[in-house]
């Protein structure tokens, strides 16, 4: 980038978060340059579950999870993991989680997680027909399973504060799951479909089409890795390992790096990293009618146009540590025996890092440093959901409006 071009606003993430917010910008008519370290959907917008989890508004820090917490940690394999070369330094980010699990914080948390969803799911399909994406948008559900009527039972709470919330879903008896999702193991005797779940064709394909569009608008995205913000009156400068990049406004879209370059201005953002394993499988390994959620073993089997996907899961392990594959081998064996039919062969591994915050609820706003930067990362698990919906807040930010949602609970700042 030379100073004949200089953009008007630069977006440091070229993952479905940040091209999304590249674009709301476009339409508000900003020149909008793209830089990140790796390329677009190179983390992980590549290999999530390409799913539009709306009803996904009670956050991951909650009650039943600190009860379940502790059988889940026990297994190496299981749902919730932490490797022993990792235990000592996330212990201050699970102290936070445990604080977040209050019952008051719990509500408040639901809230705005409800508030975000409700926002995004309308601006999904605005945003998808503005950029030509909208034939790639599936309407096909989720049907959560339960292995007895306790733990079926166990879920209703969660269940009660969806109906609250207006969100529609059915509970079903064997039989019923039967006609929705045919070939489910005998051992699941109760389920809960939800039918307004919405999912994307295949989320790699998905945010490269958004590049692709972002770069047919003028847009330039660059591969550069950011090491610091540099803000003052005028504008940020990017300090990177090949030069500096300027720009009037800068946002901070980078998954699960964006803590790092925050720091760089004085945010002390507790960030982690749901590191998540999946498989996907050709497209003919089952005859998937509806995505599954196997919500006591913490994964998901999917159908995306490129294949059958099965992945899920929460290893908080941090950036460095090497990718433990056998959990992806774990979560397999577990579809095989959770779906008879299941064909395991020619699968495709992966791992990727979720940006998690301890309540669960994402950074939106201003930095401290400068009200020319505006920060927008840790969605977790809820990156792609609530990518359409971010997009309109940072919009709205950098434009000089007012924000259609109260952002004090996403504030970057609410840690501190």
């Amino acid at each position: 980038m030379n100073e004949a071009v200089q953009p008007d606003i630069i977006v440091i993430g070229a993952g479905v978060v940040g091209l999304s917010a590249a674009l709301a910008l476009q339409g508000r008519g900003r020149r909008v340059a793209v830089v990140d370290r790796e390329g677009p959907a190179a983390g992980a917008s590549a290999g999530n579950a390409g799913a539009f989890a709306f009803t996904d508004i009670l956050p991951l820090a909650s009650p039943g999870l600190m009860r379940k917490a502790p059988r889940w940690l026990l297994d190496p394999l299981g749902p919730l993991s932490v490797p022993p070369a990792y235990a000592l330094r996330i212990a201050p980010w699970m102290l936070r989680v445990a604080r977040a699990c209050s019952p008051g914080r719990v509500e408040a948390a639901t809230a705005a997680q409800t508030a975000l969803m409700d926002l995004s799911k309308a601006e999904l399909e605005p945003f998808l027909e503005a950029t030509g994406t909208l034939s790639m948008l599936r309407r096909e559900g989720n049907l959560e399973v339960f292995e007895s009527e306790e733990e079926w039972r166990a879920s209703l709470p969660g269940w009660d504060a969806r109906e609250r919330h207006g969100i529609e879903f059915r509970h079903m008896s064997a039989a019923e799951m039967a006609e929705v999702q045919p070939g489910l193991a005998k051992r699941f005797v109760r389920g809960t479909f939800t039918p307004g779940w919405f999912s994307i064709s295949d989320p790699k394909l998905y945010v490269l089409a958004l590049a692709e569009r972002f770069r047919e608008n003028g847009g330039t995205i660059e591969t550069a890795d950011v090491r610091a913000l540099l803000p003052d009156a005028a504008g940020v400068t990017l300090d990177t390992g090949d030069g500096p990049r300027r720009a009037a406004d800068v946002v901070v879209a980078a998954g699960a790096f964006s803590h790092r370059i925050a720091a760089t201005v004085g945010e002390r953002v507790p960030l982690e990293t749901e590191r998540g394993y999946n498989t996907t499988l050709p497209g003919d390994a089952f005859d998937l009618r509806t995505q599954v959620t196997f919500g006591g073993h913490g994964f998901v089997v999917t159908r995306l146009s490129t294949g059958i996907r099965v992945g899920g899961a929460v290893e908080l392990g941090g950036l460095r540590l090497k990718p433990n594959f056998k959990r992806s081998d774990a979560m397999l064996a577990k579809a095989k025996s959770f779906l008879p039919g299941l064909k395991t062969d020619g699968g495709r591994q992966w791992m990727g890092f979720r940006p998690s915050l301890p309540d669960s609820l994402p950074a939106i706003g201003f930095s401290r440093g400068s009200r020319r930067i505006v920060h927008a990362f840790g969605h977790g698990h809820l990156g792609l959901t609530q990518s359409a919906g971010t997009a309109r807040i940072v919009a709205d930010l950098l434009t000089g409006r007012a924000p259609p949602v109260d952002l004090a609970p996403f504030s970057p700042q609410r840690f501190a």
